[in-house]
């Protein structure tokens, strides 16, 4: 018999995300997440998104042996002011057995029918800056420090329980050879020329301070119109900045202003930080910050973690810019590849970005969805 017991107090909330590293344990693909930022994640004291949405977190066990554990999200401001009437779930993880997530589902849409929500939908963290997505297609393919794993047998068992998929996310890859730098380069100046813009390129994290609250509204701009497209807060902002900015290599922060000093697009790559967040085996101590900090200055690939260009920016070739300052970055650091991380299958102006460089798309993942009833 399945029982679900709620998890509340930090010791239950620790479990709860060590739990995956049993479920994954000497899998080569998989990549363990650090196991105090997770629990930084599932604080309402600590998480702005706590201000917009709430949670609740819990644990299947049978007998006294956990096995599975699901998030059962709500974010007020996709509910109330998109009118989503939607119930997320996100961080499932169960050993094989439909009954274990039969068991879980109805947790999940118990809470959402307490607060009168027509639809869950996931897995999906509380926002569009969290990971996403089931794996469907690149089990054998080393997973990304900002995307979930999963078996496949997650897939089976939302479709016996009557989920359809919903969402689909594509991920790829090119080798740095792919690019034209000096194509690039003559593209990026007649941009600049033509637009009367230009690139701002870093060495220092506190340099790149200033801008942050500017490229997050140039990010809201951008992707306002896709599905589900939840807008990033002034608490948002701040923690995002004060959390992730100084763990990038300065280089890899790309930001293009107009005339008047105007942000009109950036970019953000990261290191691929997988093989480091592997060794680190979800703790910083006693060495996993080495690392992750050898990690941020020397790297055989990056990812593409963010880009957006403003709506009225877009269509006039103001990726050559980004693309040819990140070229140069990526040169002189050594990288051989380039990752594209999760791209929702719609988004076609983000995939015309890349469509010069011979992409592989390796992966692909989707969300589910079921009514509540």
């Amino acid at each position: 018999m399945i029982t679900i017991k709620e998890v509340t107090t930090k010791n239950e909330l620790r479990a709860f995300i060590k739990f995956s590293f049993s479920i994954y344990k000497n899998n080569p693909y998989w990549v363990p997440p650090l196991i105090n930022d997770e629990l930084e994640t599932f604080d309402k004291e600590k998480n702005p998104a706590f201000e917009t949405a709430e949670a609740r977190f819990f644990m299947a066990y049978k007998g006294n042996v956990p096995v599975g554990k699901v998030a059962a999200i709500i974010n007020w401001q996709e509910v109330k002011a998109q009118g989503n009437s939607k119930m997320r779930f996100g961080w499932l993880e169960l050993i094989e057995g439909v009954e274990v997530s039969r068991a879980q589902r109805e947790e999940v849409t118990a809470f959402g029918r307490e607060n009168k929500l027509e639809h869950v939908e996931g897995p999906m963290g509380f926002s569009n800056l969290d990971k996403v997505g089931f794996l469907t297609m690149g089990y054998q393919e080393l997973s990304t420090a900002i995307s979930w794993y999963n078996h496949p047998y997650y897939i089976d068992h939302l479709l016996q329980l009557g989920f359809t998929k919903e969402k689909e996310y594509i991920e790829g890859y090119f080798p740095i050879e792919n690019i034209d730098g000096p194509t690039l380069q003559r593209g990026s100046e007649m941009v600049q020329k033509r637009y009367g813009v230009k690139a701002l390129s870093f060495t220092s994290s506190k340099d790149i301070m200033p801008y942050v609250d500017e490229m997050f509204d140039v990010f809201n701009a951008a992707y306002a119109k896709l599905a589900s497209f939840v807008a990033v807060t002034e608490r948002q902002k701040q923690y995002f900045k004060n959390k992730y900015i100084g763990l990038i290599n300065p280089g890899l922060i790309k930001f293009v202003v107009n005339e008047e000093g105007k942000m009109v697009a950036f970019s953000i790559m990261m290191p691929d930080f997988a093989p480091a967040l592997q060794k680190a085996n979800g703790s910083l101590w006693p060495f996993g910050w080495y690392h992750l900090l050898k990690a941020k200055s020397k790297m055989d690939a990056v990812a593409f973690y963010l880009i957006g260009i403003l709506p009225e920016y877009q269509n006039k070739g103001i990726h050559a810019v980004l693309f040819s300052e990140n070229y140069k970055a990526i040169s002189k650091l050594g990288v051989k590849r380039c990752i594209r991380t999760p791209e929702l299958d719609e988004n076609n102006a983000v995939h015309n970005l890349f469509k010069n460089f011979d992409s592989v798309i390796h992966k692909r993942r989707c969300t589910y969805k079921k009514m509540i009833g």
